[in-house]
């Protein structure tokens, strides 16, 4: 893709096809009631696992660059937790990769930054607790920012499908469950391996299947300029995002199809390859901040396929702040094309 960051490229799209490896095997022995009986055990053992292997390839190639990630060690070094413990060492293990307990716990601190720095990465090991759970979206995000700039992205989709076979007004990317309880998938969501999108700012964007490096297609979100004719994507969980206020939105807009929802930033994924044009994360609460690592991934992925990404008033993300997105509310995405309308609609609604 180009020389600059380079390397930063490289040590990423392999540590987050690594992780993949270990979330893969971690979604797949997961109980088909695990959500009924509200057991997130998986979902966590994969996430520290996850960052676990992700901040280890990032010590060893950039010693000195902080690491901003959702998870630190302390609740594993818990005495009580040391069964806990022990699952995530095995999960790593079984990817390949020698480790202690020690180790797991030492190369998960890596992560546990939320300081601002002129160079740092930021790192969300699963983005999609409820997909994950349900057999159906998740994403690994990690992304290089300098100066508060993001300049390297990049975001694993395990479940995501090829755009051939997106289907963009089906359920996308739905594990089912049968009669008998089990998890059957649609064939049509497990024809490929997944999707890797990755960036370098000012280089363009690209996506390639999960387990077949260097094998990348340049990425580009739609042309689509009329709104009454988008597709809009947004978050499974009314809780990450208010529905209702989507709605009217869509209304405003004259929007006519049912929008899609799924999990993770995966929805940036879909943006940026034309599958959807326009996602909201709309605010639910006045006081939440949105996290760093839930977004920056996905929007140098999204900018560099020529989309637009601001907060509801059509502010820029900030990533100066910390962990936080403390100057922003809410995360408006689109093809850029419509952007200007979208956020005209949000104001109208008074969002």
């Amino acid at each position: 893709m180009t020389a600059q960051y380079q390397r930063e490229l490289d040590v990423a799209l392999s540590a987050v096809r690594q992780a993949s490896v270990i979330c893969r095997s971690v979604q797949a022995g997961i109980a088909p009631d695990a959500l009924e009986k509200n057991d997130r055990s998986p979902v966590t053992v994969a996430d520290y696992a996850s960052q676990a292997v992700i901040c280890r390839a990032l010590g060893a190639s950039f010693p000195d660059d902080p690491v901003i990630g959702e998870e630190d060690s302390s609740e594993l070094r818990n005495a009580d937790h040391s069964d806990f413990l022990s699952r995530v060492t095995s999960e790593v293990r079984s990817a390949g990769i020698d480790a202690t307990d020690q180790d797991i716990c030492s190369w998960i601190d890596v992560g546990s930054s939320k300081r601002y720095a002129t160079r740092f990465w930021t790192l969300d090991p699963i983005d999609g607790t409820k997909g994950f759970l349900r057999g159906e979206q998740y994403a690994i995000s990690l992304s290089l920012l300098i100066e508060g700039r993001i300049e390297v992205a990049a975001l694993a989709c395990p479940n995501l499908p090829p755009a051939h076979q997106e289907g963009i007004d089906a359920d996308l990317c739905t594990a089912r469950r049968g009669r008998s309880g089990q998890i059957s998938v649609d064939p049509f969501l497990i024809s490929e391996t997944g999707v890797l999108f990755f960036a370098v700012r000012r280089h363009g964007s690209r996506a390639e299947p999960l387990d077949c490096p260097g094998e990348s297609i340049a990425v580009a979100v739609s042309e689509a300029s009329c709104s009454r004719d988008a597709r809009l994507c947004e978050s499974v969980e009314s809780g990450h995002s208010s529905h209702q206020q989507s709605a009217q939105v869509a209304e405003r807009l004259q929007i006519t199809r049912e929008p899609v929802r799924l999990d993770s930033q995966a929805k940036y994924g879909v943006v940026a390859r034309g599958a959807a044009d326009i996602y909201l994360r709309l605010p639910t609460r006045k006081d939440y901040n949105e996290k760093i690592w839930d977004h920056a991934g996905g929007v140098l992925v999204v900018e560099e396929a020529g989309g637009r990404v601001t907060d509801v008033s059509g502010r820029p993300l900030e990533f100066q702040h910390g962990f936080e997105l403390s100057a922003n509310r809410g995360v408006v995405v689109t093809n850029g094309v419509l952007h200007d309308e979208v956020i005209r609609a949000l104001r109208e609604t008074g969002v």
